[in-house]
């Protein structure tokens, strides 16, 4: 690029054109053809997973996939009020459906390695089943976990703890499971009274815990026990009959697992009072939702969920008409 005679016969503006001039051949230098240039795009996301400690408890999420979860599962308003609020979050939509996670945690007390759900593995089609894979990413191996708790047995869940062949997949883990939610999925009675569309549920937790449960390391309790050192099992009934949350850590560190209370967030804060299709009761999960968002003002709970946004854990906030989410900002440990 030739710079204007203006910089021969005016000294006194120099720098001005000189600048110019630098611009001129920073700008010709910019071409389309540099930016061919640029390194492929990685299309690769982070590990699946995030750490936070609660007093001296290390909680690390793990993120096990997702599920599209169509609108239409959502009962208790109308189809367009529940649309308007999914726009009104931004939610993304994934395979016709709204995007929800699927999330399990793992706590290490210093002298238990506990896995609080363990995803879906191979159940459900192919954006589930990352959990392994994250729980190794984030330092740990499948064997050095001794306490499974699972909020409740359908197969997001559940399906985890099990290989595609059969065999543990914690293989030093015990398994602890609510009596109540026992004495439903695992009846074979009860299987059998199932209407035809409801028994693959039946046999996805049966499948799940049958390698645990010949090995002697299936451990039922009842809902309020207290059910590994620290960790005390929370009643929430509805979803499934004996599906309950646990709570650890003291004081204002408590942390309430609190399983499949809520599947939409940007619906079911803000209206307790929708069901999903896969409440085995509805009425009853509406009474434990409403139950236990008060509880978690009131006591200023850390929540964590399994199908809240990734990694699923944050506070409860109190509105006019219902309830936020507060999700936790991202802290250095």
């Amino acid at each position: 690029m030739q710079c204007p005679t203006l910089f021969r016969r005016n000294p006194g503006r120099l720098l001005c054109t000189a600048a110019l001039c630098l611009s001129g051949l920073a700008l010709s230098a910019w071409t389309p053809s540099a930016l061919a240039q640029a390194p492929a795009q990685q299309k690769i996301q982070v590990p699946g997973y995030y750490r936070m400690m609660l007093g001296d408890l290390e909680v690390t999420a793990l993120y096990d996939g997702y599920v599209p979860v169509s609108s239409s599962l959502l009962k208790g308003a109308s189809a367009q009020d529940i649309q308007n609020l999914l726009n009104g979050m931004f939610v993304p939509m994934r395979n016709k459906g709204a995007q929800t996670a699927v999330n399990g945690f793992l706590i290490n007390t210093g002298s238990h390695l506990i896995l609080v759900d363990a995803g879906a593995a191979s159940c459900f089609g192919p954006t589930l089943g990352a959990l392994p894979r994250n729980l190794e990413a984030a330092g740990y191996e499948p064997a050095q976990v001794d306490t499974i708790l699972l909020t409740h047995l359908h197969g997001d869940h559940a399906c985890g703890i099990t290989t595609a062949e059969g065999k543990a997949a914690f293989p030093n883990a015990t398994v602890h499971v609510s009596d109540d939610e026992a004495a439903y999925w695992l009846d074979e009675n009860v299987a059998a009274k199932a209407p035809e569309d409801k028994k693959g549920g039946f046999v996805l937790a049966q499948k799940a815990v049958a390698p645990y449960k010949t090995s002697g390391r299936l451990a039922l309790f009842t809902p309020g026990d207290e059910v590994a050192p620290g960790v005390k099992s929370w009643p929430l009934p509805g979803h499934t009959p004996g599906h309950g949350g646990y709570l650890i850590g003291t004081g204002n560190d408590q942390l309430l697992f609190w399983g499949d209370v809520i599947h939409s967030h940007a619906v079911q804060f803000s209206h307790p009072e929708v069901a999903i299709e896969f409440d085995v009761d509805p009425a009853k999960a509406i009474v434990s939702r409403k139950e236990v968002l008060a509880d978690a003002v009131a006591d200023k709970l850390w929540i964590a969920g399994a199908h809240l946004p990734f990694p699923g854990i944050g506070h409860v906030r109190k509105t006019d008409q219902g309830y936020d989410w507060v999700p936790l900002e991202y802290t250095p440990l």
